[in-house]
């Protein structure tokens, strides 16, 4: 059934969605896997790791609702549940239990890493087909390579 229907041509289309599916997944992740850090941190920089992490958090939401709403808008579903975002994250599983500030720091610069990657190669595959789409992933990008190297810089 389509209730919305794209003004983009089929193949175009195609692309457009698997690249928005695939951005919608892996930002719901990521705030997950931040969450789960700050609520788990431990060690001497807990608290400014701690108030960081939600700050990904909070960057990872703003931007998984505008990414599922551009999917939307072009008759696109988004699907968020949570076992399409376990079977088709680009971010490593996180660790169970208490986590040390340093290894909290390298687990974000690794999903954040991750995260990044595909987008930029979302980015690419979208230049043609839909510039729109693209601008909001550059924008993403921008964001989440800000957070990177904060993150970075923490255990430089």
């Amino acid at each position: 059934m389509y209730v919305v229907k794209s003004p983009l041509a089929d193949t175009d289309l195609k692309t457009v969605s698997e690249a928005l599916q695939s951005a919608v997944v892996d930002l719901v992740d990521l705030a997950l896997v931040a969450k789960q850090i700050h609520w788990n941190i431990v060690g001497p920089r807990f608290r400014s790791v701690h108030l960081q992490l939600d700050e990904v958090v909070d960057s990872a939401r703003t931007h998984m609702d505008t990414v599922a709403e551009r999917a939307s808008a072009l008759g696109i579903p988004p699907d968020g549940r949570a076992g399409t975002v376990a079977s088709s994250s680009g971010i490593k599983t996180t660790p169970a239990g208490w986590i040390k500030d340093t290894d909290a720091v390298g687990a974000m610069v690794d999903a954040l890493g991750a995260v990044i990657t595909r987008m930029r190669d979302r980015v690419e595959a979208t230049g043609a087909p839909d510039p729109v789409t693209q601008d909001i992933f550059i924008g993403i990008t921008a964001d989440l390579e800000k957070h990177h190297w904060m993150f970075q810089a923490e255990n430089a």
